[in-house]
């Protein structure tokens, strides 16, 4: 499935969306060049998962929990958010010193930069590529204002993914 996001806001969306469809032992592998709206798109995965504390790229602590929010008629308790940035990761060795696999089975495990390092910590994954259009500057870039479209593309593996209707903008 590829979608053309137009907007942050409308990336944070996508986010929810893709939310709608996760169960505690997914594990996402998202995919970009810097500032194509990872971190943004976490935002919205958090958001729809109803999970506790602000979601930032984890780039120097490399991983972070956010758990579920528990209580309150429209909280279910659903599964926690791990969110990993393997961008400074080169070897499976320093993604297994994370322990992911521990979390992986009661969470929603997204990764960073995880391209070539965590397909193997589970037989299903969600993949998805982020890109910004050619020429797009970065969002520190005065002539931009860093929200410019992005395109997405969703494409599940394994038989966890069979048949899953997902979403897009």
């Amino acid at each position: 499935m590829t979608s053309s996001v137009p907007s942050a806001a409308a990336m944070r969306e996508l986010g929810e969306l893709i939310a709608g469809v996760l169960r505690p032992g997914d594990l996402l592998v998202l995919t970009g060049d810097l500032g194509a709206g990872k971190t943004t798109l976490t935002q919205g995965i958090g958001a729809g998962l109803q999970v506790r504390g602000d979601i930032t790229s984890p780039t120097f602590v490399i991983a972070r929990v956010h758990p579920a929010l528990t209580g309150g008629p429209a909280l279910t308790g659903g599964p926690a958010l791990v969110h990993v940035d393997a961008y400074r990761l080169e070897t499976l060795s320093e993604v297994d010193d994370l322990d992911l696999d521990a979390d992986l089975s009661e969470s929603v495990t997204v990764v960073e930069w995880g391209e070539g390092l965590v397909e193997g910590l589970a037989s299903d994954r969600l993949e998805v590529r982020l890109a910004r259009p050619r020429g797009a500057s970065g969002p520190d870039d005065p002539e931009t204002s860093g929200d410019e479209p992005r395109t997405v593309r969703l494409r599940g593996f394994g038989p966890r993914w069979a048949g899953v209707d997902l979403p897009s903008i």
